[in-house]
């Protein structure tokens, strides 16, 4: 199950794998983000460094919404990994965390 890491993320990258939640769905679900200051005024808000159960590391972050994030409402977050497989298989473990919003 996907959890917080304090692993590095440096080198992570994003691969095409998104999930549709709240802040605050991930939030409960994995914990206060390691980085979040939801002010608008940078390229994210809200960012989680995570691994999989396997240990794989990946990040969960949103991407220039330029605007500070209602925490009630949906939006897209990147899955930034080393590899394409490992955020395939973070989505995977997000989503059983918690019922996303089916876009």
């Amino acid at each position: 199950m996907a959890k917080l890491s304090n692993k590095s993320a440096a080198g992570t990258s994003f691969h095409g794998h998104t999930v549709t939640a709240t802040p605050n769905q991930l939030i409960e679900a994995l914990g206060e983000p390691q980085f979040g200051w939801n002010d608008g005024q940078d390229k994210c808000n809200f960012d989680w460094i995570c691994e999989t159960n396997d240990g794989a590391v990946f990040t969960i972050y949103d991407w220039k919404e330029y605007k500070p994030l209602n925490m009630d409402s949906y939006y897209e977050f990147h899955i930034g990994a080393f590899h394409g497989f490992v955020a395939v298989r973070a989505l995977s473990e997000i989503r059983s965390k918690f019922i996303v919003k089916k876009v």
